[in-house]
């Protein structure tokens, strides 16, 4: 049975997959012109680590905008300068031209229908306002080595198409960002890789969620020969994990 991961696990997780993507973050943010934003929307802003971003690098109103309250009362207790809503973000609460910027990250997958949440984020702008898609990943090119690891992007996978999301909607930015009417913009992450000579408190918070996706695929004796097969390798620097993320900027033009 799948154990429900607590607010401050997830936190960790979410903190993990901020720092894989901060240098994408700042470049949108500068393609957006944040600094010079008055209201900014992060959809599906969970614990608050990049509302909580968003918030210091912008002079901006900001507000968090998420459906899971106990994460909510979380991002709440710690950043006091951004205003946190509990909304659906196939429906936004907010009437439209409210905002300059709409953010989400690692979102879009996780939606019954994408498609709706990009024109919720679109018509929630003002003219000339962008919609910031930061990361979505695209397990169709998932790169696992060495070859015993080979198995985790199927079955990562797999859990994600079990939970509702779709591990290939990275693909699918630039026809969700064009179908809202969005002048669109797509790119894809480079890889980089910095091998630490054992695995840090990065390893610990990727494993929880990997035990919390893959518990009902698994048996506990294979997880945990996969967690030690992946944490001799990440000693040995031989461990290469590779998933296509793309990011998308649209521009409302009207």
């Amino acid at each position: 049975m799948t154990r429900t991961l607590t607010p401050e696990e997830w936190h960790a997780w979410f903190s993990v997959q901020a720092d894989w993507t901060r240098p994408t973050r700042l470049y949108l943010y500068r393609q957006a012109y944040l600094t010079q934003a008055r209201t900014v929307l992060e959809v599906g802003c969970g614990t608050g680590v990049v509302t909580g971003e968003l918030a210091r690098l912008s002079p901006a109103w900001v507000v968090g905008l998420d459906l899971d309250s106990r994460m909510l009362t979380f991002a709440r207790r710690r950043e006091d300068s951004v205003t946190y809503v509990r909304g659906d973000a196939h429906a936004l609460p907010f009437p439209s031209g409210s905002f300059d910027v709409a953010v989400c990250h690692y979102l879009l997958l996780w939606l019954a229908d994408p498609a709706q949440g990009v024109r919720e984020m679109a018509r929630v702008l003002r003219p000339d306002g962008c919609v910031l898609a930061c990361a979505e990943p695209d397990y169709g090119g998932r790169v696992d080595h060495p070859p015993e690891l080979a198995s985790l992007g199927r079955l990562q996978a797999e859990a994600l198409r079990q939970q509702g999301a779709d591990p290939n909607l990275g693909r699918r930015l630039g026809e969700l960002f064009v179908a809202a009417g969005l002048r669109a913009t797509v790119g894809v992450m480079a890889g980089r890789w910095n091998l630490p000579a054992s695995p840090d408190a990065g390893f610990e918070a990727e494993w929880a969620m990997r035990e919390h996706d893959l518990s009902d695929l698994l048996s506990p004796e294979e997880l945990r020969r996969l967690r030690s097969a992946d944490y001799q390798a990440l000693v040995e620097g031989r461990r290469t994990l590779f998933i296509p993320t793309f990011y998308a900027l649209g521009r409302k033009t009207a």
